[in-house]
């Protein structure tokens, strides 16, 4: 065979192989100028929604198109960063845009698979797709991504591509970046996340919805595992901390409870007021507000009014499935079973389920996102009636039927109900109005009326004590015999009507002293001291306090709260006896800071004793601050007494017909209030009083909210006589056996 037989094909080769460089090169020089500018990477400004946090730095809210929380390189915990490259590129910093070895490895897997489905993406190629390309695996896009890739590694630095990185990739649930992915998953930042908590992070890039360790925990625990794995062979990780991470693979926050911290009225509050004053651009220009909440105040709040509302519900028996849905005989999926209960959602640990079977001794239900449970035992007692053959149609549990279940004190499946209840708390620094925690109602995602706020209700007698703050000022004391018994009002003295008013169970005592009817809530006494003081000297005393005069009408009715007041204005005027007299101004956001982390607006509030107005008198407070602990010390709120602190005072509320139920109380430092009713007016139950419904809910907050705080003394004030007295006649006594000790005024009340 001639030489000229080989050199032939050599020739059509090498003349293929210059055709074929020519082609490439040709189309690098089509595509490469026409490559989009790296401008949206060198001058960084992604959409940076609005975020709401407490003033201890608890993420409570967060508004806008994209989750995000842009970090600098700097501020990423270094096991973060490893676990990153150990996930994604772990010689990212070795190799150049490009890694040929991972290069050539997907190549010959996608040749062989006669498709392009296998990647072989640097972080810096990751960067290019995020920031300008698609996601479609063909050719051409890789192609364009690799020369980005070598644009971008020619104009930024590797910490520069790695912050970039770390701020853009989309890692499901709306985050990007893993600032925002943390407190997504886990409600914490990444600085306060384990080792094994930031492999779940880094597990994600690759398929964000495939490893979602919500929605595919198995999956994404596997992937996790991954990632531990080569940080581990990496030696980015010791064989303890492998090991430590293996077994404590750590708790992702479930996405129904939107935040770790609940404190969803507020969060809308900070919204509100932010378009209001900043308008539509602060969902992506990064404002960061801070409330006055405290995270542990708020945490002790949410719980107290969940826990509050169940327990009433509880005792007031089951009412049956929420709905009905129509499953087929057999062949039933798990698909369609979802479907059955996409349109009811979780509250909190309250789950939705529908069930499938059901008789007097189990019932097996299909649990949202959760899977087949079976009830037995005395997880069924709350709803055993509804088990009866005997239930009506309505009432009767039965498959298809849409109920709750949650978790008892032992861990236990049990049957309950979502309850038709409202109630609210608010707390609130009684120094400088500052709000230390808020609960608008029990569920917002289901009802986003702010009860705190919104809701005007009867105080009932929890108003009194300002009716009798006003008496003190017209030559009341607190040993002032006041007559107990029935009487009607004659309808001039009631805007027309007339009005037979009575006790809390027709009880009466006779003549009384004014503390001892504080105490005891009697209506008939405070019927009578606002009749001796009028209800116009009333009506305008009660303006010191911060109501609106509007809201009550100055007839005798006013003495047992027949007007109206929100939970946060009863806050705001329990504050007055609290600090000593001085009218504070409530408020919930500490400071507004820029994207950048400038403070653009600081509350700068006017406090008690520094500068705040003086509104009644220090002697009028601190006796009505004695009359109020008495009422816990002796009267309607002796249930708070198990806080065992003797610096506690308040007031219970209860309205006609049992509608309203309150509790307002303080320590000297922190007023708090709750409120339990319905939202369309009735009756909450015959003993559905203040101390029943709503005083538990504040000795839950005040048990966990007080635990820092230390016992304060009542100083008495100048101008206060310390007097001995005859508790029967309020008389001076120096020598009855019986006698005890009473507060006056040194001299004689000024008519105000």
């Amino acid at each position: 065979m001639s030489p000229r037989s080989f050199l032939y094909p050599l020739a059509v080769l090498a003349a293929l192989g210059l055709v074929g460089l020519g082609i490439i090169v040709l189309t690098l020089a089509l595509l490469y100028p026409n490559l989009p500018s790296l401008e949206t990477m060198t001058d960084y400004r992604p959409k940076v929604p609005l975020r709401v946090f407490t003033t201890d730095d608890q993420l409570i809210g967060e508004f806008g198109e994209e989750r995000r929380a842009v970090l600098k390189l700097q501020a990423v915990p270094l096991r973060m960063r490893q676990a990153i490259l150990a996930a994604e590129d772990d010689r990212f910093y070795q190799h150049g845009a490009v890694d040929y070895q991972g290069v050539m490895r997907a190549f010959l897997a996608n040749v062989f698979s006669a498709s392009a489905k296998e990647g072989a993406s640097t972080i810096t190629m990751q960067v290019a797709r995020n920031f300008f390309l698609s996601n479609e695996k063909t050719y051409a896009r890789k192609l364009s991504e690799v020369l980005l890739a070598y644009k971008i590694e020619s104009n930024l630095s590797k910490d520069q591509i790695l912050e970039l990185y770390i701020n853009q990739i989309y890692l499901g649930q709306r985050a990007y970046g893993f600032g925002a992915a943390a407190y997504v998953y886990y409600g914490r930042p990444l600085e306060q996340l384990s080792v094994a908590e930031m492999a779940m992070l880094a597990g994600l890039p690759k398929a964000p919805s495939r490893y979602n360790p919500v929605i595919n925990p198995k999956r994404a625990a596997l992937r996790q595992q991954y990632v531990l794995r080569r940080m581990h062979d990496l030696k980015f990780i010791s064989d303890t901390e492998y090991n430590e991470a293996l077994q404590h693979p750590g708790r992702v926050a479930p996405f129904h409870s939107g935040f770790l911290l609940k404190a969803d009225y507020v969060a809308e509050m900070a919204r509100q007021y932010m378009v209001q004053a900043y308008g539509d651009e602060v969902y992506n220009k990064g404002y960061k507000v801070v409330t006055t909440l405290l995270k542990a105040d708020q945490d002790a709040a949410y719980r107290a009014v969940r826990q509050g509302v169940m327990d009433y519900d509880r005792r007031h028996g089951y009412r049956g499935p929420e709905d009905f849905v129509e499953l087929a005989a057999s062949g039933v999926s798990e698909e369609d079973l979802e479907d059955a209960l996409s349109d009811t959602e979780v509250s909190d640990d309250l789950y939705p389920g529908v069930v499938t079977e059901a008789s007097e001794r189990e019932v097996r239900v299909y649990v949202k996102s959760t899977g087949m449970i079976s009830i037995k035992g005395d997880g069924l007692s709350f709803a055993k009636s509804a088990l009866s053959p005997k239930a009506s149609a309505d009432l009767r549990i039965r498959r298809g039927a849409i109920i709750r279940v949650n978790h008892d004190d032992k861990g236990d499946w049990q049957i309950i109900q979502y309850p038709n209840v409202e109630a609210a708390l608010v707390s609130l620094d009684s120094h400088n109005g500052a709000i230390r925690a808020l609960v608008g109602g029990f569920d917002f995602n289901q009802n986003k009326y702010n009860h705190v706020t919104q809701a005007y209700r009867q105080p009932g007698s929890s108003f009194k004590p300002f009716i009798y703050s006003a008496a003190l000022e017209k030559g009341f004391t607190p040993a002032t015999l006041v007559n107990d018994t029935p009487f009607s009002i004659d309808p001039a003295q009631n805007g027309g009507e007339a009005w037979e008013p009575h006790n809390y169970e027709n009880e009466y005592l006779g003549p009384i002293r004014v503390r001892v009817a504080l105490a005891k809530s009697k209506n008939m006494v405070a019927i009578r001291v606002l009749q001796a003081i009028t209800p116009a000297y009333a009506h305008q005393y009660i303006t010191r306090f911060g109501f609106d005069p509007d809201r009550h009408q100055p007839y005798l009715s006013m003495a047992l709260g027949s007007g109206a007041a929100s939970p946060l204005q009863m806050a705001g005027a329990y504050a007055v006896f609290a600090n000593g007299g001085f009218r504070v101004k409530p408020f919930f956001i500490d400071r507004i800071l820029d994207a950048r982390g400038n403070v653009i607006s600081q509350n700068r509030p006017v406090a008690a004793g520094e500068g705040a107005e003086q509104v009644i008198d220090p002697r009028n407070a601190f006796i009505m601050t004695s009359m109020l602990r008495d009422v816990i010390r002796m009267g309607t709120a002796t249930k708070a007494l198990s806080l065992g602190r003797q610096d506690l005072a308040g007031k219970t509320g209860t309205t006609n017909d049992h509608v309203d139920a309150w509790f307002t109380g303080f320590q000297p430092s922190l007023v708090a209030v709750a409120w339990v009713g319905f939202d369309k007016p009735a009756s909450l139950g015959a003993n559905e009083t203040g101390a029943q419904a709503a005083l538990p809910i504040w000795i839950a907050y005040m048990e966990r909210a007080l635990r820092t705080i230390p016992e304060s003394l009542q100083i008495v004030p100048p101008g206060i006589s310390v007097v001995s007295i005859d508790p029967n006649t309020g008389k001076p006594d120096d020598t009855g056996p019986n006698r005890i000790t009473e507060y006056f005024y040194s001299d004689p009340a000024k008519v105000h």
